[in-house]
């Protein structure tokens, strides 16, 4: 899922089975915590029973997601809500006294492939834990959007629940605001020569990309929403598509002429926002043509055409594009066709080829039509990341930034 790791199940040690994992939402690979001696490290620094609670906390996260591969979900975000808490406690308390004389360690959930990380800086640990609540809840949001169990629908075809799809969606704002709080309040306490070891998932173009392409995916939701209600009109469906472009659009851009697009997490990532791209600009130019379809005067039908076989062409490309990110490591398994584009998929020839043939000599007439495509209406954008602080900090209460969780 994502950059996340394909699961392996099955019984026995020596009968392993290969379980490659569908990506609906795009997913983080889990990092636990590895146990460290706190208890040690921070004596006469904080009181006993708070470093006794952050050890038992650090050593529950890592037995709770190792055990159930990160699925407990609740369990965990609410160890991770109670960590954070006692974390940023100290913070406020103890800062100057804490800083480097506390080693955190934190290694891939699966992978024993990937180094761990390991760090003195207690702003570190601040992201590193909120990083991991941005996972979880990605990963949640990828677990509600695949039914699990498809048999009762039939050939394949996926049937979510308008509910599932409305938690998703919270979801996504959930971890866009995680991420974005990270890129806005924690990298800049973090020191340059630890920022430049950072992991690729964790680099602030990577964190940025993520939250902005969150909001894009919970458009998308919206959209397959819209297409399924007899209440939203051809302009809303419309303005949620161009949306979905202009989200995706950004994510690429900011993510693209990085130098951490070379290989892992953030190379996926990229092939996955172009592949979302890709589906946003089909769909937006269908509902764009279908409105402009509306219009009386030749020119506006032959608009319309170019429109629908815009789609058509970019719909294929999307294909290859999905291919694209499937392929790239970790090997990954697109869903069946859902939402907008389970219904756009056959829509979108079909209606290409019928206006086609029905004002095909328009094209001819209307060549200034021709040269160029229309631009697609821009529009302001509906969803913004869910407000996020850490947990009891007060206006004030460091010495050296005042009020840096103020909105």
């Amino acid at each position: 899922m994502g950059c996340g790791m394909s699961a392996y199940g099955g019984v026995g040690r020596k009968n392993k089975k290969r379980i490659i994992q569908e990506s609906v939402v795009f997913v983080l690979q889990l990092r636990v915590p590895v146990q460290s001696d706190l208890q040690r490290q921070l004596k006469g620094v904080a009181p006993k029973t708070t470093i006794d609670r952050l050890a038992c906390l650090r050593n529950q996260i890592q037995l709770v997601a190792e055990d159930t591969g990160g699925s407990a979900i609740s369990e965990l975000r609410a160890a991770l809500e109670e960590y954070l808490s006692l974390l940023t406690r100290l913070i406020k308390k103890n800062n100057d006294g804490m800083e480097g004389c506390v080693e955190f360690k934190w290694k891939p959930l699966g992978d024993g492939r990937r180094a761990e990380l390991c760090f003195t800086n207690l702003w570190m640990e601040v992201m590193t834990v909120i990083h991991m609540m941005a996972a979880l809840a990605l990963a949640e949001a990828n677990s509600l959007m695949i039914p699990k169990d498809c048999s009762a629908s039939g050939h394949g075809v996926r049937v979510v629940s308008s509910g599932c799809k409305r938690d998703a969606v919270d979801l996504l704002l959930k971890a866009s605001g995680y991420l974005e709080f990270c890129t806005r309040e924690i990298l800049p306490r973090i020191p340059l020569d630890i920022k430049s070891k950072l992991p690729d998932d964790m680099q602030e173009s990577v964190l940025q990309t993520l939250s902005i392409q969150a909001l894009g995916q919970g458009t998308e939701i919206q959209l397959g929403l819209a297409v399924n209600s007899k209440k939203a009109t051809l302009s809303v469906k419309r303005r949620l598509a161009c949306e979905q472009v202009i989200y995706f659009s950004q994510a690429y851009q900011c993510l693209s002429g990085c130098d951490v697009v070379s290989h892992g997490c953030a190379k996926k990532l990229l092939l996955f926002i172009f592949w979302k791209f890709l589906e946003a600009k089909a769909a937006a130019y269908y509902y764009h043509g279908l409105v402009t379809d509306k219009g009386s005067e030749p020119a506006s039908h032959a608009s319309a055409v170019c429109c629908f076989l815009a789609a058509s062409e970019i719909l294929g490309e999307s294909k290859k594009a999905c291919l694209s990110f499937c392929l790239s490591p970790p090997v990954t398994r697109a869903p069946p066709m859902w939402g907008v584009m389970k219904h756009l998929s056959q829509k979108i020839p079909e209606l290409a080829f019928k206006k086609s043939q029905m004002y095909g000599y328009l094209l001819k007439e209307e060549e200034k039509v021709m040269q160029s495509l229309p631009e697609l209406p821009d529009f302001q954008l509906s969803l913004i990341p869910e407000e996020f602080g850490l947990p009891e900090i007060e206006a004030g209460s460091f010495a050296r930034k005042p009020d840096p969780f103020a909105y």
